[in-house]
């Protein structure tokens, strides 16, 4: 198949979803992946294929990856998305919930990069996108778990930026602030464009990190928050 392909976790709502549209009508493949069947119903409205699973289980990452493989023999592109873990008080969260955060978070996308890296290296090359959030780099106590997880993506994804980049392979964060594929319209007026993202506008900035448009662009985290936090 000459046809590229993108796979997408957290594939059937939201931000997840917008993604998938975006690189559909950018003359992608799909591949998608969500706990629910909406993963299925976007994967028939867009010709691609879907299995149901979540991002902390080892089995669905590797299921997806290999359905991908099995209909279209490659994978270009690939979107990391998760929603968050479970929030609390910064002591209060058990270790449980600490575990099941590193599960979601930063082991999906080693999983994942030990999966399709072998597959891009192949190909001569590929890019990851991994959705993390605005608050990665200025911590909020609103979601503690995913704040100390998503900075480790970041980490991780400069390691491994330097370490695959001469195999033409391509790793970056996507950061968003709040966008409206989630219930933060109350927080409007926190961004400078005094507005929540469309997830739309999230799509197209992943579309970019995913695509050759960004071919020269590795191992960083682009926030697209409207302007939200203030670190330089």
């Amino acid at each position: 198949m000459t046809r590229k392909v993108c796979l997408v976790t957290g594939g059937g709502r939201g931000i997840g979803a917008a993604v998938a549209r975006e690189m559909h009508a950018q003359g992608y493949a799909l591949a998608l992946m969500s706990p629910s069947e909406s993963c299925e119903t976007l994967a028939v409205e867009l010709g691609g294929v879907a299995r149901r699973g979540v991002a902390q289980s080892a089995e669905d990452i590797a299921g997806i990856v290999d359905l991908a493989m099995r209909t279209y023999g490659r994978i270009d592109a690939v979107l990391n998305h998760t929603g968050h873990p479970p929030k609390g008080d910064l002591l209060e969260i058990t270790d449980e919930n600490w575990d099941l955060a590193n599960e979601m978070i930063v082991k999906s996308v080693v999983r994942m990069a030990r999966l399709v890296t072998p597959v891009m290296e192949a190909q001569g090359g590929g890019s990851i996108v991994n959705v993390t959030t605005y608050a990665a780099f200025e911590p909020s106590p609103w979601f503690p778990a995913s704040c100390v997880y998503r900075a480790g993506v970041s980490s991780f994804t400069k390691l491994y930026a330097d370490r695959y980049g001469p195999k033409n392979i391509r790793m970056n964060c996507l950061m968003p602030g709040f966008t409206d594929s989630l219930d933060v319209g109350k927080f409007a007026d926190l961004p400078a464009l005094r507005r929540i993202a469309r997830a739309e506008e999230q799509a197209k900035a992943a579309a970019f990190l995913l695509t050759d448009a960004s071919s020269y662009i590795t191992g960083q985290s682009l926030r697209v928050d409207g302007g939200l936090t203030r670190h330089v």
